[in-house]
């Protein structure tokens, strides 16, 4: 008589929900560490060279991992894929002028607000109250009673947060109609023609150094953001996942305080904690139905299988 096969027990470690949650915080981790690093360079080659670097180097790294096929492509999607890049460019750049004047903390807490008014203001009125805290989340962190932030600074990153909320949009009907991340491995590439130009005269002053540390910090961001969130949302639902992504502003602060010494004052915190509870509440409140799955190959590279439009935010993609 044969013995009955032994039951494998779960994976340990990384498997399950535990795992999704590690690795979403790695994920956003990754993102404001990039960030924070990278302002140290902005003397040596300005924000738009940094951001303008490290978009080429990401579109180029994408393309070498995920390698899309054009021809699986129509006319069309191909259209959606470029205005992705534009939108991805323009976040990206708006977000780093940005950064270059207001603490990294405020910075992301006002461009979330781009992803915040997607959630709040789509279907769904249960979602709405939360428009409340958000707002008195900006009023904190702008502090307009004695001009406590840099005009410039806060137009950026409002300008971004318009651009991540088409970024949203855009990347919901890009993944709907394309299977993986092929749909961003055509969008960064875009992006990255963009970020070289708009980093004009800052190529000048490039070094072989430099360019070997903006591909490290374009692997750290969005490459390695991307595997943790793609490995991330197959162990979380949508709106876990939501949630989790609302404390990016809380973890651009602790970014900020760890790596760049950027002391938050009383009304600046209280904002950024607003802002996150908004998120939080508002994710939590709503969530998108999953669309269904398409069946078309997988990409050469054989790590990437869909992203889909999940995220309420990239590679901030970009950011």
């Amino acid at each position: 008589m044969n013995s009955p096969a032994p039951v494998c027990p779960p994976a340990p470690g990384l498997a399950g929900a535990r795992g999704g949650v590690l690795m979403a915080a790695a994920s956003m981790s990754c993102v404001q560490l990039g960030l924070a690093l990278s302002v140290h360079l902005f003397d040596q080659l300005g924000p738009l060279g940094v951001a303008g670097l490290r978009l080429a180097w990401g579109g180029v790294l994408l393309v070498v991992l995920v390698r899309p096929r054009l021809r699986q492509f129509t006319g069309r999607d191909l259209l959606a894929c470029s205005v992705l890049g534009v939108v991805t460019a323009g976040l990206t750049l708006l977000f780093m002028l940005s950064v270059a004047r207001i603490p990294l903390g405020t910075a992301s807490a006002l461009e979330f607000l781009g992803p915040l008014a997607v959630s709040l203001f789509g279907p769904g009125s249960g979602r709405r109250r939360w428009a409340a805290p958000a707002a008195a989340g900006v009023v904190l962190l702008t502090e307009p009673w004695h001009g406590g932030i840099d005009p410039a600074g806060l137009g950026f990153a409002l300008a971004a947060a318009v651009c991540w909320a088409a970024y949203i949009l855009l990347t919901q009907h890009v993944g709907d109609r394309v299977t993986g991340l092929t749909g961003l491995a055509v969008a960064m590439p875009v992006a990255g023609t963009i970020g070289l130009i708009a980093a004009g005269p800052s190529l000048s002053r490039l070094t072989w150094p430099l360019l070997v540390v903006m591909l490290g910090l374009a692997a750290l961001h969005p490459v390695v953001t991307f595997i943790l969130e793609f490995l991330a949302l197959r162990r979380l639902t949508a709106s876990a996942f939501g949630t989790l992504m609302s404390l990016e502003p809380a973890i651009a602060l602790l970014a900020g305080l760890l790596v760049l010494r950027q002391v938050p004052g009383a009304p600046a915190a209280g904002g950024i904690i607003l802002v996150v509870i908004a998120g939080i509440g508002a994710t939590r409140t709503g969530g998108r139905a999953p669309v269904t799955e398409k069946l078309s190959p997988e990409p050469a590279g054989g790590l990437f299988l869909r992203r889909g439009a999940q995220r309420a935010r990239p590679g901030r993609t970009t950011a």
